[in-house]
């Protein structure tokens, strides 16, 4: 195999122009140390063996000792057999030659061939990559522990061209959620009348982090870390791939790459159950399309609807405007012309919330803001669901302020909507936030709090967020 034109030895220079920005040169070290691997050498047996296991080949030589394993494999590099195990019958190991003393592995079959997590088609490939493996970790472990240590990840054009334009918008567009205490007022005539004093903290620019959604990934061909410029070597999974924006990189960089990722449109495959954070960042927005598109036109031709969110719309046209999100994104035509109900388009807002694979109050501060309206003082009540808020991400956090701010809109034609906090409270609860062990107990028992909770940052909104 020739080795890749990007594989050059010589270095890289980089400019600090954006618009000179050169790729950078990839190191092929152990792409050569892969090519001096040694290759597979199946041994055979002379005999055929009624005990084969049909997945097998010639290559099983049945109940034979360790020792005359070692025996048939000795001096041929990168030689194999599988044999089955005199201790446990009916178990199999296979047996590899490598560094002049013979390998012995616990064989297994389940459709594929494993002796680890790798799952193999066959046990060449196997052994194939067993072989590169041991002899790539055998003659650099020393480059391997140091590989990380000045990655090329921050030249890339990926962080460079990309990222930093991302954050200089988002940057523009708003800065970091106020901090707020609520103090006592003298004379209060309700526990819930409070005035808000804004505390003199800097304001940090927002960028919408994002972790990377790494999965492992068989790359075909000659492929380079885009951490730290270095051949991944094996024969499958030989690293791991961003599934949102393509980002290639070793098993062992992808815990020092930042959380940067910038998600390619292509690889979204719709909108209802993508993660929030995910889905603006990949259309380049502030909050989902979903909530302002639903949100507009619900305060176009829907607030003097009564029992507006509480009253459903028919199920099969809600699950039409899902699929007409996801095929046509922000172009979908939600208007009165092709969905004359409004129950529609709120029952659809309800779903896309419904649906997210993390909730707009994300699992991990679930018990913050369900222990927050516990608290029966109402002033440290509000105190501790804000500090909540500050915790949110911040495409979670902008959503969540931006629906609000809607919902308080609405409680003002409660008049001929019915829908006052509290009952909006009791339909978004349960939407907006969910236990994250799902469990249907623990669901009930918090309903009375997530009701408040909701109900707490509609009424309050101008001071929460």
């Amino acid at each position: 195999m020739a080795a890749s034109s990007n594989s050059s030895l010589s270095g890289s220079s980089m400019s600090s122009d954006p618009d000179d920005y050169q790729p950078p040169i990839w190191k092929s070290y152990l792409y050569q140390l892969q090519q001096e691997a040694p290759r597979p050498k199946r041994v055979t047996c002379p005999q055929e063996m009624e005990t084969r296991p049909k997945y097998y080949g010639r290559e099983f030589h049945g109940m034979i000792p360790r020792e005359y394993a070692d025996q048939l494999l000795a001096g041929v590099e990168g030689a194999y057999l599988i044999r089955e195990s005199q201790r446990q019958p009916g178990t199999h190991t296979l047996a590899l030659r490598f560094g002049d003393q013979t390998l012995n592995y616990r064989l297994f079959y389940d459709g594929k061939h494993f002796v680890g997590e790798k799952r193999f088609e066959s046990v060449h490939d196997l052994v194939t990559d067993a072989l590169i493996t041991l002899y790539i970790e055998t003659k650099a472990a020393e480059y391997i522990a140091k590989m990380t240590t000045n990655p090329i990840y921050e030249h890339l054009g990926y962080t460079s061209l990309i990222k930093d334009k991302m954050v200089h918008r988002l940057s523009r567009a708003r800065s970091e959620p106020r901090r707020v205490t609520f103090q006592r007022e003298e004379r209060i005539s309700s526990p819930l009348l409070r005035r808000s004093a804004l505390k003199d903290t800097p304001e940090k620019q927002c960028s919408y982090e994002k972790i990377h959604n790494f999965k492992v990934h068989t790359f075909r061909g000659p492929h380079w870390c885009e951490y730290c410029a270095n051949f991944m070597w094996g024969l499958i999974a030989q690293g791991v791939r961003c599934s949102d924006c393509g980002l290639n990189v070793h098993k062992q960089c992808s815990k020092l790459v930042p959380s940067d990722c910038q998600p390619d449109l292509r690889r979204i495959k719709k909108v209802f159950s993508c993660d929030l954070t995910t889905l603006v960042k990949a259309h380049n927005t502030m909050r989902p399309m979903v909530v302002d598109m639903c949100i507009r036109e619900i305060e176009l031709r829907g607030m003097k609807s009564e029992g507006l969110y509480r009253v459903s719309g028919f199920s099969e046209h809600i699950e039409d405007v899902r699929l007409s999100f996801d095929r046509d994104g922000e172009k979908v035509d939600i208007s009165a012309s092709a969905y004359a109900d409004i129950n529609i388009i709120a029952g659809a807002l309800k779903l896309y919330f419904r649906d997210l694979p993390i909730p707009v109050i994300t699992f991990d501060l679930y018990s913050t803001f369900i222990q927050a309206a516990k608290i029966p003082n109402a002033e440290c009540r509000l105190e501790a669901i804000h500090e909540g808020l500050l915790q949110l991400p911040p495409a979670h956090y902008e959503t969540l302020r931006y629906l609000m701010a809607h919902l308080r809109r609405v409680t003002m034609f409660e008049k001929y909507n019915l829908m006052s906090a509290e009952n909006l409270g009791i339909v978004f609860g349960p939407t907006l936030m969910q236990a994250p062990e799902q469990n249907a107990l623990t669901t009930l028992n918090d309903m009375r709090q997530q009701k408040l909770v909701v109900q707490l940052m509609i009424e309050h909104e101008d001071v929460l967020f």
